[in-house]
């Protein structure tokens, strides 16, 4: 029954987003015959607003509904405990993981509880983009070592990479309602993460550190740039 409800939900945020936004999408790997299959991580950089639900445009119908009940993504314990986000998020997603920014055991149980089936969609910056370029402590925006501890528990599948052109015209954070009508932009690069894997250090310390490294620099390089 869950299933159902956050399929109907993520059905309705697509087709309204095909209504009001002209998506403009890229790959910038070869294009596989279904680049939605094995997919086991979406990892979501240039994070700039909570409306980015919108990009849902691009899933087609049938992937819809795979990840309306696979879908394993750690919140942010603060965005949950707001009242209409929260509950949105808890409803679309069913498996919606509160993950606390101190140093508890809530991290280390989200990645413990992570499943073969499931489809891990993480932000790994942490935290939005102002229209400044910084966060709202007014820090630059860079990759953190949770994606690298993720990566580290899946051992096959597709990692795709949802390279965001950002949001700011169409909503800031702070805004309430976002703007219609407007253009918006992705690239996505599609990488197997055992091959991906496999291309840094054994020692796993420096293998993270390698990985975060890899992140930040698709996110300053790959990133589209909006028109």
């Amino acid at each position: 029954m869950r299933q159902i409800l956050a399929f109907l939900i993520l059905l309705f945020v697509k087709i309204i987003s095909q209504i009001l936004y002209r998506g403009h999408y890229k790959w910038l790997d070869p294009i596989p015959d279904d680049p939605w299959k094995n997919i086991r991580l979406m990892v979501f950089l240039n994070h700039t607003s909570l409306y980015e639900l919108v990009y849902s445009q691009v899933l087609p119908f049938r992937y819809l509904w795979h990840v309306a009940g696979h879908f394993n993504i750690p919140g942010a314990d603060i965005t949950l405990k707001r009242p209409f986000v929260g509950t949105f998020w808890k409803l679309m997603i069913p498996n919606l993981s509160s993950v606390s920014r101190k140093k508890d055991d809530t991290w280390n149980t989200y990645l413990h509880n992570i499943r073969p089936t499931d489809v891990v969609m993480i932000a790994p910056e942490g935290r939005m983009k102002r229209p400044n370029g910084l966060d709202k402590f007014g820090k630059p925006m860079t990759v953190r070592a949770g994606i690298a501890d993720i990566i580290e528990t899946i051992d096959d599948g597709i990692m795709l990479l949802c390279l965001s052109g950002g949001l700011h015209h169409v909503q800031s954070p702070g805004q309430l309602f976002p703007r219609p009508f407007k253009n918006i932009y992705m690239n996505f690069s599609y990488i197997d993460i055992k091959t991906y894997k496999e291309e840094f250090p054994d020692q796993l310390r420096e293998r993270k550190f390698a990985i975060v490294k890899d992140l930040q620099k698709r996110l300053e390089r790959d990133c589209p740039l909006q028109n």
